[in-house]
């Protein structure tokens, strides 16, 4: 398992600054990057390397809109789980198709999943068939998504960000 900051050693300015200009545009170049962050292409590559070995950037891809790839239903669905471990059936259900995301929260639910689907009948089929049949899931409360705003990525509160 990879370490993560929160784990470890905290994030500096620096790597804050790194951070928050990859969050604003995940093909920056290595130059470009240490131009914006104003330290050497060296340094850069180094902490990159860094931040990737540590766990603070897991990834880079493309955002997409669901809509534009024909997902135009999407719910929360809020899952109760029996007697089984969150890291099995979340693996189960993350494989599942339509599910974009599943979190493990607190109070009286156990997980939180973000699903998807072409329409009401496929996004209704997931919940009931796929995900409620599920071994170990009890109960489903599923909450149809209407519209949504991006909240605040690291790029736009790199002001209040305290290490």
């Amino acid at each position: 398992m990879t370490e993560h900051a929160h784990r470890g050693e905290p994030l500096d300015a620096v790597d804050r600054r790194i951070v928050a200009e990859l969050s604003r545009d995940g093909r920056l170049s290595v130059r470009t990057l240490a131009d914006l962050v104003h330290i050497s292409r060296t340094a850069a590559h180094n902490r990159l390397q860094h931040l990737q070995q540590r766990g603070v950037i897991t990834g880079y891809g493309a955002q997409i809109d669901r809509r534009s790839i024909g997902l135009v239903v999407s719910a929360l669905v809020v899952v109760r789980v029996a007697d089984v471990p969150w890291e099995q059936i979340a693996r189960q259900l993350a494989a599942l198709p339509f599910v974009e995301k599943v979190q493990a929260v607190s109070g009286d639910m156990d997980l939180i999943l973000t699903v998807s689907a072409p329409d009401h009948e496929q996004l209704s089929q997931a919940i009931l068939r796929d995900i409620h049949d599920l071994p170990g899931v009890v109960s489903t409360r599923s909450h149809l998504i209407l519209d949504e705003v991006t909240g605040s990525p690291p790029a736009q509160s790199l002001g209040i960000w305290k290490a």
